[in-house]
C-alpha cells in the first residue's frame, strides 16, 4: 500500500524537527532516507510508525488517513518498524520476542509464519535462546524478524547496518531484498552505508535541517550529492 507523507511539522517538546517534510512511498517501493546525523531521519519514521505525531501536516497509508492513530492501530494497518536501537527485549527468548510482537497487532495464532525462518533459518535454532546472549548481527535479524512475523506491507527499518560486520551486512542485504521482492513489501529505508544502500535501494531522499533536499532515482546519488549533503 502507498506510503503518502505531506507536509508534516513534528516536534520533541520546543525543538522543531521536521519542517515541511513531504515523501511518497509507491505500493511495495523501496526508498533510502539519507543524511547527516541531526538531519531528522530517526524522526521521520517515528512519525509514521506514530510515535512521534507530527503537529501539522499528513500522513496517508493505502489511502486511509493515519496522521491521529496510535501506533497499535497503524501496526495492525500493516506498519512495522525496526527501530535503529533494535530494542529487543533481553530476557525473552527468540521465540517469545516474536510472539510479543505477533501480540502486539492482535494476532490470535502466535506461531510465526513459516517464511520467516526461511529469511533467518539461523534464528531457528536459536528460538529457545534469550535476546540478551545474541551476537549483534542475530539481534539484527531477530529485529527484522519481529517486524515480518507482523506481515507488514510496509516496513521501516533504521540504520540496519550499523555496527555489523561485513559478512553480515551482505547477508542484511540480501535479506531486505528478498522480503522486498517476495513479500511486495514497501521498505522506507534510514542507512548511511552508501554502498548498502546503493545495492538495495530505487530512489532517495537526502534531508537536511529537517528538510528533504534532494530526491531522484538512486542512480543520481552522485559524488556531489554526497560530499554537498552527507559529507562530515
Amino acid at each position: 500500500m502507498a506510503l503518502e507523507i505531506r507536509n508534516i511539522d513534528s516536534f520533541y517538546g520546543t525543538s522543531h524537527i521536521l519542517h515541511g517534510v513531504s515523501l511518497d512511498l509507491g505500493d511495495g517501493g523501496l526508498v533510502s532516507v539519507l543524511g547527516r546525523n541531526g538531519a531528522g531521519k530517526t524522526t521521520l519514521l517515528r512519525s509514521v510508525t506514530g510515535i512521534l505525531q507530527p503537529r501539522a501536516g499528513s500522513i496517508t497509508f493505502g489511502g486511509k488517513d493515519i496522521t491521529r492513530l496510535k501506533t497499535h492501530e497503524r501496526a495492525r494497518l500493516g506498519i512495522s518498524y525496526v527501530p535503529q536501537s533494535r530494542e529487543i527485549i533481553p530476557d525473552l527468548t527468540v521465540s517469545e520476542n516474536l510472539t510479543v510482537a505477533m501480540l502486539g497487532k492482535g494476532a490470535k495464532n502466535c506461531n510465526p509464519p513459516g517464511y520467516v525462518f526461511d529469511y533467518f533459518p539461523a534464528l531457528k535454532d536459536l528460538t529457545g535462546r534469550k535476546g540478551g546472549v545474541l551476537s549483534g548481527g542475530q539481534q539484527q535479524q531477530l529485529a527484522i524478524a519481529r517486524a515480518l512475523v507482523q506481515e507488514p506491507d510496509l516496513l521501516l527499518l533504521d540504520e540496519p547496518t550499523e555496527g555489523l560486520q561485513p559478512s553480515v551486512v551482505d547477508e542484511i542485504q540480501t535479506i531486505i531484498r528478498s522480503i522486498h521482492v517476495e513479500r511486495n513489501c514497501a521498505i522506507l529505508l534510514v542507512e548511511q552505508n552508501l554502498e548498502f544502500v546503493r545495492a538495495v535501494t530505487e530512489t532517495f531522499a537526502m534531508m537536511e535541517n529537517g528538510r528533504i533536499v534532494v530526491s531522484g532515482p538512486i542512480g543520481d546519488l552522485d559524488a556531489d550529492l554526497v560530499h554537498s549533503h552527507l559529507s562530515v
